[in-house]
């Protein structure tokens, strides 16, 4: 077994078909030769699917410790906005990547690499029959084939930099083919390339029964998104170049993503999805709303969950019970907001709680805030569910008794309650049944791409290239759809900062902090400590609030080294092609 490790990569993965009923749902099918599939429209509708089953799946958060490295993480949980709630998970696949430990971080890179590549052979098996397929869905079939080819090396790329551009049916049982690392210059290129290539394949739009499928704006997003990638700051100047460019090439891959995200606006397919003004709770509402809404106007790219919510047939996650406080049916506490993020969302007035005249009253923290931070999260004395969040203590008898929802509900071992004060109300549905049925899940949708990142990601670039008056304006086109005041004027840390507002808990978080070469000081807790809210009642009605440190749980630690800027390489592929491990990884 040992020998064969050695002589065959993890490329190597075989496919599986699968037939489907429609784009969401998959059943494995008996083999079949694979000229049947390329002229049956059903079994190809079938190949293509895992292509869709293998992005982001966005609220996934299977957590293992028997099937190490197996799991799946909500990388937010990473940065600085969230932590989670649940104790066990700190002694798993998450507190040990969390805290850095090399070895379950290889394992972990070893799953995502032979994910990403097992795709990658489907879809260079299905190009290189693009000549059998079945006349009336070819385009659409070959545009999502060039989408996803640049789709899954966009994601090794963020992840590993310079990969292997295999482009056509690799077997190296039937013939020895060995790969060099690319360039991130050759990366860059080939995914731009077929992200073209689908642009001019893929409608604009397709009928209700087919929404959900990759679009002709999801391919020039994608596009758009890649340049924006490789013109932060980590990625110039970089001596090998599978790690970056050899020169600073930033504002050249700047000008690039502006005239990809131009061709996405122009379709006048998307749009911000416009909220009426009215009280602070109809906005609220509305705002919610968004993310409850599948595939809106603002949507560009999103992962399908079907409505029935069931987690075994659908694709599917459990959001709702991971999330909501155990007094709702919560179970997990997966999503805890931390005092950090708190304190990002402005004032009612626009001015931040630290500037002059704000109007912030530390003693009353959540009056008068953005309406996002409403919408967003839980917070002691929040309405939610039909009940007053109670999310504080009270001194009974000189001692501190906690409030419901700081009080694990039920009496199962394996429930979790908030460790920062906060719960996370974004994305999650009000109106959603939450039970123990083990095929319990959520059926929203989670939306990769929207209009709004397409308008901050723009201002960043509208800011770096000197046009500072079109930031602003792009930066208030956000901020004037949830009735907050136009800034009259706009500097970096405020468009990170309406980023950070805008996109919360939203994936584009985390690899920002990679992007703009910040992940070690952001997370790591001895540079940026998490912190909670501890509001305390004494017996006279007198509150006291205190923020404590909330970093892990016992010896977890969040820790980024800078080796974690990239992934190692499986090492059995290293050894195969011959090619340079990242830096300072070594095998274990």
């Amino acid at each position: 077994m040992k020998f064969l490790k050695y002589i065959v990569p993890s490329l190597m993965l075989s496919i599986g078909l699968s037939s489907c009923d429609d784009i969401f749902r998959d059943a494995p099918n008996d083999k079949l030769s694979p000229d049947v599939i390329w002229e049956n429209e059903i079994l190809l509708n079938g190949y293509v699917l895992p292509w869709y089953n293998g992005m982001d799946n966005g609220f996934s958060t299977l957590v293992t410790t028997i099937m190490s490295g197996l799991g799946s993480e909500y990388e937010p949980w990473y940065g600085d906005q969230l932590t989670v709630g649940k104790r066990s998970w700190y002694q798993t696949d998450y507190g040990n990547i969390l805290k850095s430990q090399q070895s379950m971080i290889t394992t972990r890179g070893r799953t995502k690499w032979i994910s990403a590549y097992t795709e990658i052979a489907s879809i260079n098996t299905l190009l290189e029959n693009e000549n059998k397929l079945v006349p009336g869905i070819r385009d659409r079939v070959l545009g999502e084939a060039h989408f996803f080819r640049a789709y899954y090396y966009y994601k090794l790329l963020r992840m590993y930099g310079g990969s292997l551009l295999i482009d056509h049916e690799f077997d190296p049982l039937k013939k020895e083919e060995k790969f060099p690392r690319a360039s991130y210059e050759e990366m860059v290129r080939f995914i731009a390339d077929e992200a073209e290539k689908a642009s001019w394949l893929l409608p604009a739009k397709y009928s209700d029964d087919q929404v959900g499928r990759a679009t002709r704006g999801a391919a020039l997003m994608l596009k758009a998104k890649t340049f924006l990638w490789v013109a932060g700051a980590h990625f110039q100047n970089q001596e090998k170049s599978y790690l970056g460019f050899p020169d600073d090439r930033s504002m050249e891959m700047l000008d690039s993503a502006a005239a990809n995200y131009d061709r996405v606006m122009a379709l006048n397919v998307y749009d911000l999805v416009q909220i009426p003004a009215g009280d602070r709770q109809s906005i609220v509402d509305a705002y919610r709303n968004i993310f409850l809404t599948k595939n809106t106007i603002e949507s560009i790219l999103e992962v399908q969950h079907a409505d029935d919510g069931d987690i075994h047939m659908a694709n599917g996650h459990k959001l709702d019970r991971d999330a909501a406080p155990p007094s709702a049916g919560g179970t997990t506490a997966a999503y805890n907001p931390t005092q950090n993020h708190v304190d990002e969302y402005r004032m009612a007035n626009g001015k931040r709680i630290k500037d002059a005249g704000s109007g912030y009253d530390r003693n009353n923290p959540y009056d008068n805030r953005d309406v996002r931070f409403y919408a967003n999260v839980l917070y002691d004395g929040a309405e939610w569910r039909g009940n007053t969040m109670d999310l504080h203590y009270e001194t009974v008898d000189g001692a501190e008794v906690a409030g419901t929802d700081l009080t694990i509900y039920g009496s199962s071992n394996e429930s979790g309650v908030t460790r920062t004060g906060y719960y996370m109300a974004k994305f999650l549905s009000q109106r959603q049944v939450i039970d123990n049925d083990e095929n319990y899940a959520s059926s929203q949708n989670c939306i990769l791409w929207r209009y709004a990142e397409l308008l901050l990601d723009y201002a960043e670039i509208d800011f770096k290239k000197g046009r500072v008056n079109d930031a602003l304006a792009k930066v208030n086109m956000i901020r004037e759809r949830v009735h907050e005041p136009a800034l009259t004027s706009v500097t970096w840390d405020d468009i990170t900062n309406e980023r950070r507002v805008e996109l919360a808990f939203e994936k584009e978080t985390y690899w920002d902090a990679l992007r703009y070469n910040e992940a070690e000081k952001r997370m790591t807790g001895t540079t940026n400590p998490l912190y909670g809210v501890k509001i305390v009642y004494d017996a006279n009605g007198n509150k006291k609030i205190t923020n404590p440190v909330v970093n892990g749980r016992n010896t977890v630690v969040r820790y980024f080294r800078p080796r974690q800027y990239y992934y190692p390489i499986p090492w059995d592929d290293i050894r195969y092609h011959e090619i340079e491990q990242n830096p300072e990884w070594v095998e274990m």
